[in-house]
């Protein structure tokens, strides 16, 4: 039997997002970090995790790389405990459909949490700005246009390359891993961004961390009035 679209409906909840935001005392967003491999987006995400927590704000991060060990994990690891034909439909590499869906999934989450009245912060590549403009609409969706901020962190390749953490680019350029971003596939920079971080001057993760913290001050996602 096949679903249609009519056929699943929407069921309302008694708590709305509203009432959730007010009892935490913040409003629910979501800050998604993208920039390539090694650009530092997951470090200045951790640093604003952790200011935003020292003002008592209720968050969560999603990093790219541990949702890959479940959420959004590949074949390889599926494969573990699913067998080949689950994971060869639900696993996720790193072609441009995969990353699609990847997004699209972690997304859903971003828009879910952020409709709890959570603080989301997300940090992956996202390549794609097709991919990023749909969370966009996703989250803005349960919201408003305001509810979602792109931070792009904007380090050259050189300088990621060079850090290279994980070994990843020595690996790209041997022809050791395919599709990726850099190297062998795109990064589509983000057109007009509501945060551009220059990654790789002499800044630190803190003060990269703190304007983006100022960006969510001004739009008073920190710091609404407490429940009575």
């Amino acid at each position: 039997m096949e679903i249609n679209r009519s056929d699943i409906v929407w069921h309302d909840q008694s708590v709305t997002r509203e009432d959730r935001e007010s009892r935490l005392g913040q409003k629910g967003a979501v800050i998604w970090f993208t920039g390539l491999s090694g650009c530092g987006k997951s470090t200045v995400a951790n640093e604003l995790d952790r200011q935003l927590g020292s003002l008592g704000c209720v968050t969560m991060l999603l990093d790219g790389d541990n949702l890959r060990h479940g959420l959004c994990a590949p074949p390889s690891v599926l494969a573990e405990e699913h067998g080949e034909g689950f994971a060869k439909r639900f696993g996720l590499g790193f072609e441009e459909i995969d990353r699609e869906e990847n997004i699209r999934r972690v997304g859903a989450v971003a828009a879910l949490m952020a409709s709890a009245g959570l603080i989301t912060l997300a940090a992956l590549v996202s390549p794609y700005r097709r991919d990023r403009d749909r969370v966009r609409r996703m989250v803005s969706a349960g919201g408003c246009e305001s509810d979602f901020l792109e931070v792009f962190v904007d380090t050259p390749l050189e300088i990621c390359e060079k850090r290279d953490p994980k070994g990843l680019y020595q690996k790209a350029r041997a022809g050791e891993i395919q599709h990726f971003t850099g190297i062998s596939d795109p990064y589509e920079i983000p057109e007009s961004p509501e945060v551009h971080l220059h990654g790789g001057d002499d800044r630190s993760p803190a003060e990269q961390a703190a304007d983006v913290l100022s960006v969510l001050k001004m739009r008073k996602i920190v710091g609404l009035p407490e429940a009575e």
